[in-house]
């Protein structure tokens, strides 16, 4: 049998009760150096027969109680009653996020890369038992998140990611896609995919081989396209007058299109299909529904307590001395008023 507080910060409320105690005795003491003025305590007694002392004792006796009781209520005392083991179901997804600055483009809104975060959130928000690493790559790929289930860490990673994450320009898809393919946990049989987010242009060198031989491996790879294939200027900060974008040698706007054919290549090579995004959606629905229908195995066990809970029971006693110190009346009752053991008759 297990026994814990669920919230035991609560019970730092205990240490409260010897400063109730001692303003209750200073009351006290303050109330018989009052009744003093007067003359002599028990001449005094004896004009009030029916104030009873012990009984007004035992009314901050009975509140006491209950507020320590109540305390322990809140603090959620739990029996543990047995052991339980969870095992845990699902496949391994490593999502590659293009970071180069193609992706500041405002073809999608607010951009490229945002909207790709923002699409990987609502990705992760609808995982349960499935594993998640993030891979950032521009002119080099570098693992950002590692293979979790940690999704409140991984969407806090996502937050801080930006185009300065990575030194070096480019589109180097290939590296990625090896690097992904390294970061899955050598031990499960679940199956494995490698999402890239990306607009795949100025896309280096080796990408297909790269998914050729992620697919010998048994890993998929999807690929979901941002951006238009009209092309967009890339933002390179605001000037005084107007929003500035970047420029070739030659002083000409540089503009950025989306690359369908070369991610869809990507994609076929890894026995996946390619996605485009839009500003209003980013095929995430169609996406998940796919992830859904693979082989998901054991890829996680964990070990629970199964806690019941025991607050009511101390909430009933607590209202027990309520209720009873509601009732005490401070006076003197019938009998007790003529109880005098000490008194002398002559």
């Amino acid at each position: 049998m297990y026994f814990r507080f669920a919230h035991p910060d609560f019970l730092y409320a205990l240490l409260a009760f010897p400063a109730l105690i001692f303003i209750y005795l200073v009351t006290v003491r303050l109330r018989r150096r009052a009744l003093k003025r007067f003359g002599n305590l028990s001449l005094i007694s004896q004009l009030m027969p029916d104030v009873s002392a012990a009984k007004a004792h035992m009314k901050f006796i009975f509140v006491l109680l209950a507020l320590v009781f109540l305390i322990f209520a809140i603090a959620g005392p739990q029996f543990g009653s047995r052991l339980k083991e969870v095992k845990r179901q699902g496949i391994e997804i490593i999502l590659a996020l293009d970071v180069s600055n193609s992706m500041m483009a405002e073809d999608i809104q607010p951009n490229r890369l945002e909207r790709a975060k923002q699409a990987i959130s609502t990705l992760i928000d609808r995982l349960e038992n499935d594993k998640i690493g993030l891979i950032v790559f521009a002119g080099d790929a570098y693992t950002q998140i590692p293979i979790t289930t940690d999704y409140s860490s991984a969407k806090m990673f996502l937050s801080n990611i930006n185009t300065n994450i990575v030194s070096r320009q480019g589109t180097a898809i290939g590296s990625a896609i090896d690097l992904a393919s390294k970061s899955f946990s050598p031990s499960t049989e679940a199956s494995k995919v490698i999402v890239i987010i990306s607009d795949g242009e100025n896309h280096e060198g080796n990408a297909i081989e790269a998914a050729r031989s992620a697919a010998e491996k048994g890993i998929k790879i999807f690929t979901i396209g941002m951006g238009s294939t009209k092309g967009s200027p890339i933002p390179a900060g605001m000037n005084i007058m107007e929003k500035d974008f970047r420029r070739d040698r030659e002083g000409n706007v540089i503009m950025t299109k989306l690359n369908v054919a070369m991610l869809n290549e990507i994609a076929q090579t890894g026995n996946g299909k390619y996605y485009g995004a839009t500003s209003s959606r980013v095929g995430l629905n169609d996406l998940f529904e796919k992830l859904n229908k693979l082989d998901k195995e054991e890829i996680d066990t964990r070990v629970y307590s199964e806690y019941e809970e025991q607050f009511p029971y101390l909430i009933w006693i607590a209202l027990g001395f309520l209720f009873a110190e509601f009732f005490i009346i401070e006076k003197k009752g019938r009998l007790l008023r003529n109880f005098k053991p000490f008194e002398v008759k002559i």
